[in-house]
């Protein structure tokens, strides 16, 4: 199961850019082509960030669709499986252009208080 990995590395990224602030939600980005699989990714997620800065966070996980330029024919389309062929020509030397996408996009964190009593956003 590649995607305990994978969520140690999204939980590790979050905590070095965090830097100790609470964590309410990472957005990442994830390839079609990555062959991830979204529920075993939320649970092992779940898992990894148990006792760190992530601990209930939401993972909000954006699927990035495979696309590619055909090198034959100059198309760009959406490619829709296995062999990757052109959607205009049917060639197979395609040049994949989307769909290996595997990175943390951003972080929500929680907002402070500053000893005033007011809200201070987390940068």
């Amino acid at each position: 199961m590649h995607e305990l990995s994978i969520a140690e590395s999204i939980v590790a990224v979050a905590e070095r850019h965090a830097a100790g602030r609470p964590v309410c939600a990472v957005d990442v980005k994830v390839g079609l082509l990555r062959q991830v699989m979204q529920g075993a990714l939320e649970f092992a997620f779940e898992l990894t960030a148990k006792g760190t800065s992530l601990d209930g966070a939401e993972l909000r996980i954006e699927q990035v669709a495979a696309a590619g330029r055909c090198r034959a024919c100059g198309a760009q389309s959406v490619l829709e499986g296995f062999p990757l062929t052109c959607a205009a020509c049917g060639g197979l030397d395609v040049e994949v252009t989307a769909g290996e996408e595997l990175l943390v996009d951003s972080l929500e964190l929680e907002e402070t208080m500053t000893t005033t009593g007011g809200p201070r956003h987390a940068q």
